[in-house]
């Protein structure tokens, strides 16, 4: 009974801690660029900023330990890079929440298995990390398929008499998001003395795509030893364009693999789900006495099974143009 009082505490601790981190990340309207930004154009808001910060003591906590290490610097890129509203120290709570969340779900359903709870929390542990990962997945497609439109938009201003940040700055106001909010954040780095050089690479580090660095490339060259830049940007425009063309036919032709993968990998567990929820003592057999430690080891050999098949699938629907 104590075990019970114990988990079912813990259970809605984790609960609050998930509630209040949701919260925040809706409320919170900068990201880490945006708020170092912040600390010169935004003065007026500087009181109710520090309200808002003493109110999370836990994840500034966190964030002061994350601080200046090379893990918070990783996970500083990648939330910048999913476009979350989070600080390395609050992703951090996430994941053990969802960790703790999950592993007590688990604990529950298994008629309170110790093995399984910890299976649980490990699959919690990394759904946030899928999570963004989707995310960047998804942001950085949208970001390239809208970079021809934003160098036949640069090209037309450069050529109409503009430099190269009131072009830039022709994007942020123009195009829709993301590469908006990306331009934005570099015309406003430029503003603040950030050199041009500087910024975009800050916008290469949010944004690893392969044809954004090409033409980050040209306008530094560009820049060092001059040049048409429009006629430079056309021609990139022209390759970029097909490129992102080839890439959606590939994307439609390997849709049925990637598609499969995650059927595949999926139904062994809406499998057991239901044949837990139909037979319960039938499921149970794993975890009897007598058949361990083999019905542990079949268990985790199928997971393998299931996972390398999932990414293997994977790699063959992704074909590099």
């Amino acid at each position: 009974m104590s075990l019970m009082v114990f988990f079912i505490i813990g259970g809605s601790v984790a609960l609050l801690l998930l509630i209040i981190g949701i919260v925040v990340s809706v409320r919170s309207e900068r990201d880490l660029v945006d708020e170092r930004l912040g600390r010169y154009v935004e003065t007026a808001e500087d009181e109710e900023d520090l309200k808002r910060e003493a109110a999370k003591p836990l994840t500034d906590w966190l964030n002061r330990r994350m601080e200046g290490s090379s893990l918070g610097d990783r996970l500083s890129k990648s939330l910048a890079r999913a476009d979350l509203k989070l600080k390395p120290g609050e992703y951090i709570a996430v994941i053990v929440i969802a960790a703790f969340g999950f592993g007590l779900v688990f604990w529950f359903f298994s008629g309170r298995n110790i093995f399984v709870g910890v299976l649980g929390a490990i699959i919690g542990a990394f759904v946030p990390r899928f999570y963004i990962k989707n995310l960047q997945s998804k942001r950085l497609i949208k970001f390239n398929e809208q970079l021809p439109d934003m160098l036949n938009l640069m090209v037309n201003g450069l050529r109409a008499g503009f430099s190269t940040m009131q072009a830039m700055e022709a994007v942020s106001r123009e195009l829709p998001p993301p590469i908006s909010d990306e331009f934005r954040r570099v015309v406003q780095e430029m503003q603040l003395g950030v050199t041009m050089e500087k910024s975009l690479d800050n916008l290469l580090r949010r944004i690893p795509s392969d044809d954004l660095d090409l033409v980050i490339t040209a306008i530094n060259v560009q820049r060092e030893v001059g040049g048409n830049l429009a006629e430079i940007l056309d021609t990139i425009s022209y390759t970029i364009r097909e490129r992102v063309r080839i890439k959606g036919e590939i994307r439609v032709l390997t849709a049925q693999v990637m598609y499969s993968g995650r059927f595949l990998s999926l139904m062994p567990v809406f499998v057991i789900g239901v044949l837990y929820l139909v037979n319960r003592p039938y499921m149970m057999e794993f975890f009897k006495e007598e058949n361990v430690p083999c019905g542990y080891i079949s268990l985790i050999v199928g997971a393998l099974l299931i996972i390398s098949g999932y990414f293997a699938m994977n790699k063959l629907g992704q074909i590099d143009v």
